[in-house]
């Protein structure tokens, strides 16, 4: 209890820094969103005007003041460039991307994990090979080079999957929390889970394959490790079946460093969304941030970076807790 407490106390003090961090960058960066918005042969009043609006033609102390004043009140405001208030845009942006990022996380688990205790079972053989090379591939190669060979093999070629967006266009669905998954399962929308589910493998699956050969290469070589120790020699000593000793003892064990390496991995996998969503036309975070990047929206880009810091030290500090919970030394202590 102790130790969430403490980790719970650090989570504003990250996300102040990670604010004051964003908004200095943003006004360090030459030109401002009057100069960007305004690019055109505007009148000199009414750029002047829309400074005055935004604070822009205030010191930069003044500006952070009110950042931290309207932050402190949850207020993210609207954006400068389409006037559309911050909270509606999250609330249609976010859900994608942490619903892609979760979907990659699955199939990056379960194919990275799966693969490294197969190698280091058949350490030094065809299939351990087999598994390294793949392993250094996926880590070795950008998404966007997999999302394109995905795309052009599973959707071009073959014609199996959709491209792009989330949902087909002529199924319609009851949006509740913006999750697609979650909204087609609450309201029974069977149509629209099976449609969304064909346009999220690709876009999943380019992310996930990448993270899936660091997770097999770090579980393999936990394995290994955990398989030359002392408890393991007695339990194939008593004669257990060897499935038994490598999936009951030796797995479990494993599964410490690689539990701490996923909370890690997320945040890759956050910023692998991003990028994929504009190969996929996948309408998430992806083109917010750029688009608020290339405009100088403040507001926009600020409220993006701090809802992603908030989403990576949550999932971090569940995967914690998770390791405690399952590591002995640390859930007895």
């Amino acid at each position: 209890m102790k130790y969430l407490i403490s980790r719970l106390l650090w989570l504003p003090v990250v996300l102040w820094a990670v604010a004051t961090l964003t908004f200095v960058v943003l006004r360090l960066v030459p030109g401002n969103a009057a100069d960007v918005i305004f690019s055109l042969n505007l009148p000199v009043e009414q750029i002047e005007q829309f400074k005055a609006q935004w604070d822009l033609d205030k010191p930069i102390t003044q500006q952070y003041v009110a950042f931290l004043r309207d932050l402190l009140r949850g207020d993210f405001g609207v954006s400068m460039s389409s006037a559309v208030p911050i909270t509606r845009l999250l609330y249609e942006r976010v859900p994608p991307t942490i619903e892609l990022a979760i979907s990659a996380m699955i199939i990056a688990t379960l194919i990275g994990v799966s693969a490294g205790v197969v190698s280091a079972v058949t350490r030094n053989r065809v299939l351990d090979f087999a598994v390294r090379t793949g392993a250094l591939l996926g880590m070795s190669v950008p998404w966007f080079w997999i999302a394109i060979v995905l795309i052009i093999v599973f959707a071009v070629q073959l014609k199996w999957l959709p491209v792009g967006g989330r949902i087909a266009g002529g199924v319609a669905y009851e949006r509740i929390t913006n999750f697609m998954l979650l909204d087609a399962l609450l309201t029974g929308n069977w149509n629209a889970l099976q449609s969304h589910l064909r346009h999220l493998v690709l876009p999943a699956l380019a992310i996930g394959l990448t993270s899936a050969g660091f997770i097999a290469r770090l579980t393999r070589g936990a394995m290994l490790e955990v398989m030359t120790t002392d408890y393991i020699r007695a339990a194939r000593a008593k004669g257990l079946l060897e499935l038994s000793v490598v999936l009951k003892h030796a797995f479990r064990n494993a599964l410490l460093p690689v539990t701490t390496f996923l909370g890690l991995q997320f945040g890759a996998l956050l910023g692998g969304a991003v990028i994929t969503e504009m190969v996929f036309s996948w309408p998430g975070m992806g083109r917010l941030l750029l688009d608020g990047i290339l405009r100088r929206d403040y507001p926009v880009v600020q409220a993006a970076v701090i809802v992603v810091a908030f989403i990576y030290v949550i999932v971090n500090l569940v995967v914690d807790l998770i390791y405690h919970l399952i590591d002995p030394r640390l859930r007895n202590s």
